[in-house]
């Protein structure tokens, strides 16, 4: 029998993507492949470690390392003032509210000058064209450099050039981006997704902002699923941790806890999985 090629797709999640760690585990213990990863937003962090080939304790510190507040705590003062101030400051498509230097020093500390193209296993990471909307799915060059764009939340960082595209954030075109893993002819594909919190409270405009930002994920999440649920069947295992606590967007001290909701909801669908993994393989998308 043929086997079936498996993806992974990590989608948009700040620190609650460290719940692929759990599903990652999983997988290791029932010798499951995998043969494709994909990752969005702060998931192309994980997809990225695990691509390396990295072990899920070394996923988890890095990331731990990697995500955390202190990485928007630099204000770009300019940026603020252009805000009020655009024809003077020449506001423009490059606008960022925080400087990016903390985000490039620590993803270059992880990742160094490795490109996607030689990871061990197939690495690909989304992000959205700025000027069209459009998703970008990145899969040469540097991590460093497509991590950064797949990152680059709206009015917090600058978008980012990659291969002549400025990006922006990869859950604005979709936060869990199973097209590219049907495309590449993934026969099984786990997709593990994030839905965002609501704000108990709106009392800043930030709250407003990510009260919103909520809004459109979620709604995204869901139909985005749906339509690849119908399109191409059975193949589309989703898996979407229920976090029984709250999770802040830099809680990086509840990565243990995240580990273990991933895991358990992992092995919740272990049984669909493995007879999915176990059928005669067919080309994705087939009816």
């Amino acid at each position: 029998m043929t086997k079936r090629k498996v993806a992974l797709v990590i989608g948009a999640g700040s620190v609650k993507c460290a719940a692929a760690i759990g599903l990652a585990r999983v997988l290791a213990r029932e010798r499951v492949d995998i043969d494709l990863i994909v990752g969005c937003s702060a998931g192309s962090i994980f997809a990225a470690l695990m691509a390396m080939g990295r072990t899920s304790d070394e996923v988890a510190a890095i990331a731990a390392r990697l995500w955390t507040r202190e990485l928007t705590s630099t204000r770009d003062t300019r940026a603020m003032l252009s805000i009020v101030l655009p024809k003077l400051l020449g506001f423009g498509e490059h606008f960022g509210m925080r400087s990016d230097r903390r985000v490039r020093a620590a993803l270059a500390d992880a990742f160094g000058d490795t490109r996607i193209e030689a990871l061990p296993t197939r690495l690909l990471i989304t992000a959205t064209d700025f000027r069209t909307g459009e998703q970008a799915v990145l899969e040469r060059g540097r991590v460093v450099d497509a991590i950064r764009a797949s990152i680059a939340i709206p009015f917090v960082f600058t978008p980012a050039e990659v291969d002549g595209r400025l990006c922006i954030d990869g859950f604005l075109s979709d936060p869990l981006p199973v097209g590219p893993a049907v495309r590449d002819g993934a026969d099984v594909i786990i997709a593990m997704g994030f839905e965002s919190n609501y704000q108990e409270r709106i009392d800043t405009p930030g709250r407003f902002a990510f009260q919103l930002s909520s809004i459109v994920t979620n709604n995204l999440l869901r139909s985005r699923y749906a339509f690849h649920s119908v399109a191409h069947h059975g193949e589309v295992i989703a898996i979407v941790p229920e976090f029984r606590e709250r999770i802040g967007l830099f809680d990086t001290a509840r990565i243990p806890y995240i580990i273990e909701e991933g895991e358990r909801a992992s092995e919740a669908m272990l049984p669909h999985l493995m007879r999915m993994i176990d059928s005669p393989a067919t080309h994705a998308g087939e009816a």
